[in-house]
């Protein structure tokens, strides 16, 4: 069997294709907050206009966010979160966390989130069978693209 010409099969790479570029993962977090105005959105995230309208336009398609009218005269929309959307809203809370531990090491946090419970929010990934908290060392890799290991392309 030869190697694989292409890079590794991988759903971190597929994600990346549709959310990795920074302002799509802006306006989902934007969108998460409740602010879905196209307005709002230029605002809050400092994109050019063009640029955010594209990427609008690919987040509904591929069924991140849903476009609803808001005002007929002159028609403006909103956009709000899917299931699919708020699916990703774990993965905005983790780099959060992440950016708040590793760059604003001072404490100076922009944001906080309170958790229903009253207690302020720090996300951690769980295990959804034993609920112990994921831990590098913990995890065993078992690749399931055909032609490929943990080290890359099998070789013959």
């Amino acid at each position: 069997m030869a190697a694989p010409k292409d890079p590794r099969p991988c759903s971190i790479a597929d994600t990346l294709a549709l959310v990795g570029e920074k302002y799509s993962l802006l306006v989902l977090r934007e969108v998460c907050l409740g602010n879905g105005r196209f307005d709002q959105l230029v605002r809050n995230i400092g994109a050019p206009r063009d640029i955010l309208a594209t990427r609008l336009k690919r987040l509904v398609e591929a069924g991140v966010l849903t476009k609803r009218p808001y005002s007929e005269r002159p028609q403006r929309f909103e956009y709000r979160p899917t299931r699919a959307g708020l699916e990703l809203e774990p993965v905005l809370l983790t780099l959060m966390e992440w950016g708040n531990r590793h760059l604003r090491p001072d404490g100076d946090r922009p944001m906080v989130l309170e958790h229903v419970c009253g207690d302020e929010l720090v996300p951690v990934v769980t295990c959804r069978a034993c609920g112990d908290r994921v831990r590098h060392e913990d995890l065993t890799p078992h690749p399931q693209a055909p032609g490929w290991t943990v080290g890359g392309p099998a070789t013959t």
